[in-house]
């Protein structure tokens, strides 16, 4: 299972993420551009020691990372889903996308999508936070796929 960061405009949620991906065994795709640079203050403070710990993989454009990509399916997490997250059926070799933070995912990104997820929200609320959104979602995802590390190493 991986997670894919589309074009992340803010530093604080890639390093929350890289962060979140080291401590759950997830490899991470950048996809660029990139709305700051890899060296920020930001990403490494949100990231702390973990970023060098994690998996990720930085790729130049979402063309080139869906060349480069490895099988399985695209779960993209948008506002706009068609499902909520709780009652998809994941497997091991998901990869969970992520939009912009300003601006979501684009169409192309939609279209290559093989299924598109909710969080549910109480009435009148926007959106969370695309780092939350995804460790909510990855949680069920692993928890499902009997993934969750401490689960194999026989202590939850």
């Amino acid at each position: 299972m991986r997670l894919a960061l589309y074009e992340p405009d803010i530093p604080q949620n890639a390093g929350a993420l890289l962060r979140l991906g080291a401590c759950l065994g997830v490899g991470i795709d950048l996809i660029e551009p990139l709305g700051f640079v890899l060296d920020d203050r930001r990403l490494k403070r949100a990231g702390l020691d973990y970023i060098a710990r994690a998996d990720w993989t930085r790729h130049g454009s979402w063309e080139r990372y869906l060349a480069a990509r490895g099988k399985g399916r695209l779960v993209l997490l948008t506002t706009g889903g068609d499902l909520a997250y709780h009652c998809f059926a994941f497997a091991p070799d998901d990869t969970l996308v992520l939009g912009r933070e300003s601006a979501g995912a684009p169409d192309a990104v939609h279209r290559a999508a093989d299924a598109r997820l909710k969080v549910p929200m109480r009435t009148g609320a926007r959106s969370l936070n695309v780092a939350l959104a995804a460790a909510i979602v990855l949680g069920e995802a692993l928890r499902q796929t009997g993934l969750l590390p401490g689960e194999t190493e026989g202590h939850a």
